[in-house]
């Protein structure tokens, strides 16, 4: 053991002298496993940030909300042109629905619609966005009502004028001025506002409440009725939590296929989207995108590794003399070998280190510029030096062994 521990010392003696006295055969040699491990750490900490903070988002809310619409939230089977032809839900159908469903916890209708400017007295807040719904919608959504109230079943029922606010809206048109019971307009109507949410930051999709407001559905149905263009209606239905998921959307579907009239043996023209599935589809754009990251890395990989064998088929020619005498003194096969292997790998490894340095200067750098945390695992460290290591293991075997196989007399003979 304390052979192998002298050994991996000396190696390491070389990795340093190689690296100091030939510095630029050196650095070309290592930047092609910096660049590689560079890449597969970089796109890898990308894409675990961007999950976790998609995880994050949803976290507060219930994996088995169903979002009835038109329109599905990932790829499927059926034929654009026959999707296009779907009627949207409607707020009757809502109604209908609310009264005769089975296992509905929380049941709100509401409108996806473009953003708007927002005005109080000559204050503008620009493209802020515009989410109308029913009152269960505080109970679905993870909406958190920092100062004042939502609107109630009243207000909702008749499409009272209220609206509730977002913390950048509020600090955009009122500043350090209280916000509650200030008139606001919207959609050139007068609005009061109800209520401020607290603070939440920056969601994964630019979809923060910080730069949202809410007001009754009803109102904006009123305004525009139910046929705009600008209005994609959608029912989300939140189950009670002993509900099983698939009885409850087979339910769902059975209901409104009624209610529309839907032969049998025709396809359903509308989408019950539920998040667990869609952090399914989440989850495959992941692996699929962590797949595209190690396939443009293993070239930059294939690159370093051919880099680290150049320098230890060097390495092996100019100590050529000092391995025959090794060999002379009675340094045995496996000694010279491993000698050079220890040394490819600590390359390498020095290689991805760097590389990793790299991203976690540049992880740092965006966190604090962005409103985004990059995080560089554990797991993926670990990863980099594990790939490194294999790296040089892979392109300073046939070196090593090539060293190892020299003979003694031959060698001192050449190195003269």
């Amino acid at each position: 053991m304390l052979l192998y521990l002298r050994l991996l010392k000396e190696s390491f003696g070389f990795a340093v002298n190689a690296l100091r006295n030939n510095k630029l055969r050196t650095f070309l040699s290592l930047l092609g496993v910096t660049i590689g491990i560079f890449s597969i750490i970089a796109v890898l900490a990308a894409v675990d940030s961007m999950d976790k903070k998609i995880k994050d988002d949803l976290s507060d809310m219930d994996m088995n909300t169903v979002y009835l619409m038109r329109f599905s939230f990932g790829p499927s089977d059926v034929p654009r042109w026959k999707r296009e032809q779907f009627p949207d839900v409607t707020y009757e159908e809502y109604e209908h629905l609310r009264r005769s469903l089975n296992g509905v916890d929380k049941m709100s209708f509401n409108l996806f619609t473009r953003n708007e400017n927002i005005k109080f007295e000559d204050k503008t807040v620009s493209s802020i966005r515009v989410k109308p719904s029913t009152y269960e919608f505080i109970d679905i959504e993870p909406i958190k009502v920092e100062k004042g109230r939502f609107f109630n079943e009243s207000e909702s029922n008749s499409g009272s004028p209220v609206i509730v606010i977002g913390s950048e809206v509020a600090e955009g048109l009122f500043g350090e001025r209280e916000a509650l019971g200030k008139k606001i307009r919207l959609y050139g109507q007068k609005f009061t506002v109800i209520g401020v949410l607290k603070q939440q930051g920056e969601g994964m999709f630019g979809d923060s409440n910080d730069i949202a407001v809410f007001f009754p559905v009803n109102f904006i149905r009123r305004l525009y009725g139910d046929n705009s263009d600008m209005l994609t209606p959608a029912i989300i239905i939140k189950p009670k939590k002993e509900i099983d998921v698939e009885e409850f959307k087979a339910e769902v579907t059975q209901k409104l296929r009624t209610l529309r009239g839907v032969k049998p043996g025709e396809i359903n023209n509308f989408f019950l989207n539920v998040l667990s599935g869609f952090t399914d589809f989440i989850d495959n754009i992941v692996g699929q995108m962590n797949k595209i990251g190690w396939g443009i890395s293993i070239f930059s990989l294939l690159v370093g590794g051919f880099g680290i064998a150049n320098i230890m088929f060097v390495s092996v020619k100019e100590r050529t003399n000092l391995i025959g005498i090794q060999k002379a003194l009675g340094a045995k096969n496996r000694f010279i070998l491993f000698q050079f292997l220890f040394e490819a790998i600590i390359l390498s490894i020095i290689g991805g280190l760097i590389g990793m340095f790299l991203v976690w200067i540049i992880a740092m750098i965006l966190s604090s510029a962005l409103d985004f945390e990059f995080v560089l695992s554990t797991q993926n460290i670990l990863l980099g030096s594990g790939l490194a290591a294999f790296i040089g293991l892979v392109a300073g075997i046939v070196p090593a062994i090539s060293a190892s196989k020299l003979d003694p007399v031959e060698a001192i003979r050449t190195g003269m």
